[in-house]
């Protein structure tokens, strides 16, 4: 579909080729596999202009070449080439930050509910999993919620699941093309609550270029999209397919995808749906309860979830403006103990407006101008028993909203010759604001009538990337931010004992503000044998958000009792971090090692104190909530990551290889003790196979034993082996079969070995295993 890799500008013009693939076994054996650096969106608001891959045309000439003369036609296709091949190991090279990019052949083998389900065994990324399937947020180097920025589209996703683990991100990976997890400068870009990285996902919502049906573009096998200025093309319809069904879950999904353009004008739509019952589990799940029936399933896990987008795009000389509305719909049950009891489910609804724009101006100064912009209304109940005894008390427990507003504006100017580099810089203005709330029938007319009253939030932030190149093998960054953050809020009466220095604290209305400093500075060298290096270094300030300073009462669906801290400061993180990484030629692979600092780091740190709806409940014998209090220490991270992939030799035609990855991070306070919630080191490895059409691969991940654990509230956690299989066919198809002109399919086996999973991250992991033994069949069409 025309829509499908609407990045391919971005890739030079060309996808990943294995080049010995399609030779003879001989010419194989001696064969380079060359791979075009791959250009992600996320990281920077620098796009470079990219050398064109020899053997093919610009596909969009505007992203690929100074925009002048701005008058253009499309341009007739050569040749087609070889077949890009699936399963190649993306590694990014030419960006100062860490970024793993799962394209979207990627996405739609793997699959997965949630982002954090999808992101699960990537090095140094892992998932809340609070609820398989339905809710799980990623998680990066150990840093999550208020650390990691979720964006779509260069908007925040928004939301409430950094507000609570049990919220389902509402991006679905069914409806999206591309994932950009970016670690390092891009906090930069999207802002201090993004200090631990940034996931981009990127669809068609906004067509940021007209479609084509031109049949010489479609022996590509690949979307072909004309240049920002274009002429006006002849209308014409692609469609997509995706369609999936897994055994642990009984689920199903699947999503419709259209794009329509002509003239000057460009139109994409979507819809999308998918339903699961509680999942198949390997053994009885409670550690602490073995009183319970379960028959062989996870108790309260079913899920459900669909959504639709209508979007389009006005094409004019130089740029383009474009819109969509999107609506995201969710239902779906928490498990554990206390959500099995009650029956606990959240019910969620997120309509979302965006818009975004860019312009190449005819000017000796500016390059670009890109705008982006976003608008949210987000709503969930939190449903389920009074009484677990009672079926007549099932009703709404707690309710959030969240109404989010967001615009940024990016310049890029032009290139210049500064005698000692060529400088390129791009400037950025950002403005946000935010309403939450979060009451609960439970309680009405009390102090505590939810987890917060009401608040809002406003962020306002400049910030400049320069890069210098100062020859073709070096190049240089320097990037800085700077924002201003206004809070309102009230807190709740607060008894001495829950605060730092002891003092009681009164109910009042308060108005918190902060101006968070940020900057960067970056180093990459082109090494021997196709090698690239780099060097990064941070200082980022966070402002607290609201829910660590404003949190006040019970949290039903975490079985927590949540206090925040009004005193809370601005944290500080100072990192450096030292990659090598290489993409070319039969040997791939990259390797990351880091080290951070916090000064004042913000955590929810459980006190091993038991309470229900208020202050004074706290320490009653028969109590189910876990008090949680956001705390502030300092505390040091350091870790790597490392993967790789090699391709041994010819087999049948195609190419066999081995891959392996290996991740750790280790966190502790400055007085030695654990940082809670930290992911264990993984380290595994696997064989594949691949062809023009075929991919068949088989991986193991080793998960250690995680007993680095808090002192207070925090158990171990059992180590586990995760083994996946898969094979896919992906092909061209006679149009006369049905219309479809490509198809992949494919079928996808996860926890072969049936194993007891356990997320030492989750905040239930005691009482939740993650799913057993299953197969997912998937199947793409495009039209």
């Amino acid at each position: 579909m025309s829509f499908e890799l609407r990045r391919v500008q971005h890739l030079a013009g060309a996808s990943l080729l294995l080049l010995g693939a399609a030779a003879t076994p001989a010419q194989a054996q001696s064969a380079t596999t060359e791979l075009p650096s791959v250009t992600v969106t996320a990281p920077s608001p620098i796009v470079r202009r990219a050398a064109i891959v020899p053997t093919r045309k610009p596909v969009r000439a505007a992203r690929t070449a100074p925009a002048r003369p701005r008058e253009r036609t499309a341009e007739a296709a050569p040749a087609a080439p070889a077949a890009p091949q699936q399963g190649v190991l993306p590694v990014v090279t030419n960006q100062f930050a860490t970024v793993t990019v799962v394209p979207n052949e990627e996405i739609r083998r793997e699959g997965g509910g949630q982002l954090g389900d999808l992101l699960f065994s990537k090095p140094g990324i892992t998932g809340s999993s609070f609820a398989p399937g339905a809710s799980s947020r990623p998680i990066i180097r150990g840093l999550d919620v208020n650390r990691v920025g979720i964006v779509e589209n260069g908007t925040n996703a928004n939301g409430a699941s950094d507000l609570g683990e049990d919220h389902f991100v509402p991006i679905d990976p069914l409806a999206t093309n591309q994932i950009e997890v970016v670690r390092g400068p891009a906090a930069l870009r999207y802002g201090s609550t993004s200090i631990g990285g940034v996931v981009s996902a990127t669809n068609n919502r906004i067509p940021d270029a007209l479609p084509s049906c031109a049949p010489s573009f479609q022996s590509w096998g690949m979307p072909t999209k004309a240049p920002l200025a274009t002429a006006a093309t002849a209308p014409c319809v692609t469609a997509e397919t995706r369609t999936a069904f897994s055994s642990v879950d009984r689920g199903v999904e699947s999503g419709v995808l259209l794009d329509t353009g002509g003239g000057n004008f460009a139109f994409h739509a979507d819809a999308y749906g998918r339903t699961t019952s509680d999942y198949s589990i390997p053994s009885y799940p409670y550690l602490n309860d073995q009183t319970r029936s379960v028959n062989g399933r996870q108790p309260n896990s079913a899920t459900r979830s669909d959504g639709a987008s209508i979007g389009g795009s006005y094409f004019f000389t130089g740029g383009y403006i474009g819109a969509s509305i999107t609506q995201n719909d969710a239902l779906y049950h928490i498990p554990g103990i206390d959500g099995a009891d009650h029956h606990t489910r959240i019910d969620g609804h997120q309509t979302k407006i965006n818009v975004k724009g860019e312009y190449h101006p005819d000017s000796a100064a500016i390059d670009a101008v890109r705008f982006w912009a976003g608008a949210t209304d987000y709503r969930h109940n939190e449903i389920g028993l009074a009484d677990p005894a009672d079926l007549n008390s099932d009703g709404v427990r707690q309710t959030f909203t969240n109404k989010e507003q967001e615009i940024r504006t990016e310049v890029q100017l032009m290139p210049f010759n500064a005698r000692f580099a060529e400088v390129t810089t791009a400037l950025g203005f950002q403005v946000g604001h935010q309403e939450l709330n979060a009451p609960s029938p439970d309680n009405p007319g009390t102090l505590f009538n939810g987890l917060w009253d009401p608040n809002n939030s406003t962020r306002v932030a400049g910030y400049a990337f320069n890069e210098f190149k100062f020859t073709e093998a070096t190049r240089a960054q320097i990037a800085g931010r700077i924002e201003h953050v206004e809070l309102h809020g009230t807190t709740p009466d607060f008894p001495a004992d829950y605060l730092p220095d002891g003092t009681p604290q009164a109910a009042i209305s308060r108005n918190p503000s902060f101006t968070p400093k940020s900057g960067s500075i970056g180093l990459l060298q082109d090494l021997p044998g196709g090698m690239v290096g780099s060097i990064t270094a941070q200082y980022v300030e966070r402002a607290p958000k609201a829910a660590e300073l404003f949190s006040r009462g019970g949290h039903d669906a975490t079985a927590t009792f949540d206090i925040g801290n009004p005193n809370l400061t601005i944290e500080t993180a100072k990192s450096v971090e030292l990659g090598v990484r290489k993409a070319t030629g039969p040997f791939r692979f990259e390797a990351t090692v880091y080290y951070t600092h916090f000064d004042n780091f913000i955590y929810r740190r459980l006190t091993g104190v038991m309470c229900d709806d208020d202050f004074a409940s706290c320490g009653n014998p028969g109590a189910e909530l876990n008090q949680a209090v956001y705390s502030q220490r300092n505390a040091n991270f350091r870790g790597g990551e490392f993967q790789s992939q090699l391709d041994v030799g010819a087999f049948q035609g195609g190419i066999w290889g081995i891959e392996n990855q290996m991740d750790f991070v280790r966190a502790t306070f400055s007085d030695g003790t654990n940082v809670p919630r930290i992911p264990p080191m993984r380290m595994g490895g696997g064989m594949f196979w691949r062809d023009d059409n075929w991919l068949m691969r088989v991986n193991l991940l080793h998960a250690f034993a995680q007993n680095n654990v808090a002192v207070i509230a925090e158990t171990p956690t059992s180590g586990y082996n995760l083994l996946k299989a898969e094979i896919s066919y992906k092909t061209k198809l006679d149009r006369n079969w049905f219309g479809a002109r490509e198809m992949m399919a494919g079928i996808v086996g996860n926890n072969l070995l049936n194993e007891n999973i356990r997320n030492s991250v989750s905040y239930n992991k005691d009482e939740v295993l993650m799913p057993g033994i299953g197969v997912r069949a998937f199947a793409n069409f495009k039209f």
